[in-house]
C-alpha cells in the first residue's frame, strides 16, 4: 500500500471546514462521515487512516457556500488546494460528486467508493435514529434501516440511487453496506459505552 498524503493535519482540516461552514448540522455530518471513513480505513488501508478521515471531514467543505451541482466540490477542490491540500485529496473529495457533475472524477480508489456509498447513507441513518425513542444508533438495526430506505418520503433528500450505486461499486449487497455503516457509526457514537 502506498502512503496517501492529504497536506493537512486533522486540526488544520477541521479549521478549514469551520471557516466555510457555520451550521452545526454540516459540521456534525462532516465529523460523522470522517468517523465512518476512519472505521473502514482500519479494515482496508490501516496506514492511511488519517487520509481517509480527512477526506471524510472535508468532503462537503464548500456545501454551505456552493450547494449547486455545478459548483459543489469544484469550489471545495479550490479551497482545499489553496489551504495546502494535495491533488489526491481533491480527487477523493470531488469523486463523491461524480454523479452530479461530469467535471468531477469517478470514484477509483476503494476509499473513494466507500465515501461515495456512505455519505448519503449516513444522512439517512442519522435522520432515522433521530426518530427513535432512544435517539441512538446503538440499538438501530438493518431491518429498521431497510424500512426507512424503502419509504421514499422519509429523508427524501438522501438519494437511494446513489446508495445503491455505491454498494454496487464496492461489490457489496445493500444489506452488507447497511450493516457495515451502522457498525461504523456505532463505533464512535457518544453513547457507545453507556
Amino acid at each position: 500500500m502506498t502512503r496517501m498524503q492529504s497536506g493537512f493535519t486533522r486540526e488544520a482540516a477541521k479549521a478549514l471546514l469551520e471557516a466555510h461552514n457555520k451550521e452545526p448540522y454540516h459540521i456534525e455530518h462532516a465529523e460523522t462521515v470522517e468517523g465512518i471513513m476512519r472505521y473502514f480505513a482500519e479494515s482496508y488501508d490501516a496506514e492511511n487512516v488519517d487520509f481517509w478521515g480527512i477526506a471524510g471531514l472535508l468532503h462537503d467543505v464548500d456545501w454551505e457556500e456552493f450547494p449547486t451541482a455545478e459548483e459543489h466540490t469544484i469550489k471545495g477542490g479550490e479551497m482545499i488546494r489553496a489551504a495546502g491540500g494535495t491533488d489526491e485529496l481533491v480527487h477523493a473529495v470531488q469523486s463523491h460528486n461524480a454523479d452530479m457533475n461530469e467535471l468531477c472524477p469517478d470514484p477509483e480508489h476503494h476509499m473513494e467508493k466507500v465515501l461515495y456509498a456512505t455519505d448519503e447513507l449516513s444522512g439517512l441513518i442519522g435522520a432515522a435514529i433521530k426518530m427513535r425513542p432512544s435517539g441512538s444508533v446503538m440499538d438501530f438495526s438493518v431491518s429498521s434501516l431497510k424500512k426507512k430506505f424503502k419509504d421514499k418520503r422519509f429523508a427524501a433528500g438522501c438519494s437511494r440511487d446513489i446508495i445503491k450505486e455505491g454498494a454496487d461499486m464496492l461489490g457489496w449487497e445493500l444489506d452488507e453496506l447497511f450493516e457495515r455503516t451502522i457498525a461504523a457509526m456505532q463505533s464512535f457514537a457518544p453513547d457507545k459505552d453507556a
